[in-house]
C-alpha cells in the first residue's frame, strides 16, 4: 500500500472505527443557533473548546475574531504555515445552525445529541455544516499524520453567522484579506447533487428578492355593495405579476436574462442530471424558458420565483374588498446575467403595461452576488484530477450551484480561485427536523479528500 493509499485508508478508517462519530459527538452537543440571541457564548464556545483544540493537535495557530457588525457570532482563523513558498489552501466553514426545533423532530431523536441508525447520523448540524468542516479538517490530519508533514500551508476560517446572512464576514474579509490570502479556496457545504456521485461546485446562483405591493385605500369594504365597483389590488398585483412571465413560466423581462450560456458552461451542464428522489415533484419540460434543459434552467438560466403572496387574512377572511395587496418575490440569476439591470428593467416593464400603481420594494440586505471560478484555472482540473484518481470516476464538475454560497465574497476580497466539494445529499433535512448525514457518503468524503491533500502536498514534498 502506497502512502496515500495508506491516508486515504486511514481517514476513511475514521468512520469504521466510530471516531469521526465521537468528534461529531461533541460538536453537535453545543447548541449553536445563531438566529437565538441568547446563543452567543455558545457560538463562542464551539471554536474555542472545539476548533482550537483540533487545530493546535495539527499544529495551527489559531485567534478568535468579534464580528464586526452588532448581533453577530464570532470567527476563528487558523494557520498552519509549514514554507511561504509552498501553496496555501483556505477551508471554510460555519459553526452556527438554524433552530433546533426539537418538538419536531422525530420521537427518539434530540437535534443536540448524535443519533445512529443505520447508515444514517442524526443531529443539528451534521449535514450544515459542522459535520462537513469536521470532515475536511479530520482529512487534513490523517494526511499529516500519515506524511508528517502536509507539503502545502493551510488556513482555516470558521465563522458562525452563516445562518442569519453571513453577518460580518465581508467586513472580516476585507480587513484580514492578508491573513487569509491564499491560492485556492477549497471547502464543503450544501448537498452533492446525485448520492451516489461526487461533484465540484466552482460557485453559485445569485439572489434578489423583493416586494411588489398596492395600497388603494384604508380599510376593506363590503364586498356585496362595493365589489365590482372598486379597485381589486389583489386582482391588479395578480395581473402585474403575469406580465413578468407566460402562463407557462418563461421570463419576459429581457434585462433578467442572460444573453446565452457560455459554451464551456453549457458542455459542463450536459453531464448534470437532476433527479428530486421525489414522485411528488414534477418538472414540465414546458415550465420555464422554452429549449432548455431543466439542467440548463437549475444551473445556467435566470428563475423567477413568487415566494408569498397576501391579500386579506386568507386564514380568517371577511366579506370585503380588501384595501391592498402583498407579493414577496425572488430572482436567482448566475453570474451571466446583471443584476444591477433587474430592478431598474422591472419597474420599466410594470410601468409600460399599465401597473405604475404597483410599488417595488428591494428588501435590504437580501441581495446574494454569483460567482463562478473558471473551469480552465489549474486549480479546478488539479481538484477533478485527484478526485478521480482516488474514486476511479470523474466527478460532476458543476459551474455553480442552484443555491447561496458566499462564494463571490472570498473571490473578491482574496481573489483565489472558490472551490465547493459537498458531503451531504438532498434528502439530509438541512433546516428541518431529523437532520442528518449519510456514513457512506462521509466516509468517501474523507477518503477524497485525504487524497486532495495528498497530492496537492507532493509539490511540496519532493
Amino acid at each position: 500500500m502506497s502512502s496515500r493509499e495508506q491516508a486515504v485508508a486511514a481517514a476513511q478508517g475514521l468512520v469504521d472505527s466510530g471516531a469521526f462519530v465521537e468528534i461529531l459527538r461533541g460538536r453537535i452537543a453545543i447548541p449553536t443557533e445563531s438566529q437565538e440571541p441568547d446563543r452567543h457564548a455558545d457560538l463562542h464556545r464551539y471554536l474555542t473548546d472545539q476548533i482550537t483544540p483540533a487545530l493546535a493537535d495539527m499544529g495551527f495557530d489559531s485567534r478568535i475574531l468579534p464580528n464586526p457588525e452588532p448581533g453577530g457570532g464570532p470567527f476563528l482563523i487558523g494557520t498552519r504555515i509549514e514554507d511561504p513558498a509552498l501553496p496555501t489552501v483556505l477551508t471554510y466553514g460555519h459553526g452556527d445552525v438554524v433552530r433546533g426545533i426539537p418538538e419536531q423532530w422525530r420521537e427518539g431523536l434530540d437535534p443536540w445529541t448524535v443519533a445512529v441508525e443505520g447508515d444514517r447520523w442524526y443531529g443539528r448540524g451534521t449535514a450544515d455544516n459542522k459535520g462537513q468542516h469536521a470532515l475536511v479538517l479530520a482529512a487534513l490530519n490523517e494526511v499529516l499524520k500519515v506524511r508528517g508533514r502536509l507539503g502545502f500551508n493551510v488556513k482555516v476560517l470558521i465563522e458562525t453567522s452563516e445562518e442569519i446572512g453571513s453577518t460580518g464576514l465581508d467586513q472580516l474579509l476585507e480587513t484580514e484579506a492578508q491573513a487569509l490570502a491564499a491560492d485556492v479556496l477549497i471547502a464543503s457545504d450544501g448537498p452533492r447533487l446525485v448520492v451516489e456521485r461526487p461533484d465540484v461546485k466552482l460557485g453559485n446562483r445569485g439572489s434578489v428578492t423583493f416586494d411588489m405591493h398596492l395600497t388603494l385605500r384604508e380599510g376593506s369594504r363590503h364586498s356585496g355593495h362595493w365589489g365590482g365597483v372598486l379597485e381589486d389590488p389583489a386582482i391588479i398585483l395578480a395581473q402585474a405579476l403575469s406580465c413578468i412571465t407566460s402562463p407557462r413560466g418563461e421570463i419576459l423581462i429581457e434585462d433578467w436574462l442572460p444573453r446565452d450560456i457560455p459554451p464551456r458552461i453549457r458542455a459542463a451542464i450536459r453531464d448534470i442530471r437532476v433527479d428530486p428522489s421525489d414522485p411528488s415533484l414534477i418538472m414540465p419540460e414546458d415550465w420555464g424558458q422554452p429549449g432548455l434543459t431543466t439542467p440548463e434552467k437549475m444551473y445556467g438560466w435566470t428563475s423567477f420565483i413568487v415566494l408569498a403572496m397576501l391579500s386579506g387574512r386568507p386564514e380568517n377572511p371577511v366579506n370585503g374588498v380588501q384595501p391592498a395587496a402583498r407579493a414577496r418575490c425572488q430572482i436567482r440569476h448566475t453570474v451571466d446575467a446583471d443584476a444591477q439591470k433587474f430592478m431598474p428593467a422591472l419597474r420599466r416593464h410594470l410601468d409600460a403595461h399599465g401597473f405604475d400603481m404597483v410599488e417595488v420594494e428591494e428588501l435590504p440586505g437580501n441581495r446574494f452576488p454569483p460567482w463562478r471560478t473558471d473551469p480552465d484555472d489549474p486549480w479546478v482540473e488539479e481538484v477533478l484530477a485527484s478526485l478521480t484518481r482516488t474514486r476511479g470516476e470523474r466527478p460532476i464538475l458543476m459551474p455553480n450551484s442552484s443555491g447561496g454560497l458566499p462564494s463571490e465574497i472570498f473571490a473578491r476580497h482574496l481573489g483565489c480561485p472558490v472551490i465547493w466539494i459537498p458531503h451531504s445529499y438532498g434528502g439530509c433535512r438541512q433546516h428541518g427536523p431529523d437532520e442528518h448525514m449519510l456514513a457512506p457518503i462521509v466516509r468517501e468524503g474523507l477518503g477524497l479528500m485525504a487524497g486532495l491533500f495528498w497530492d496537492i502536498g507532493e509539490r511540496g514534498t519532493k
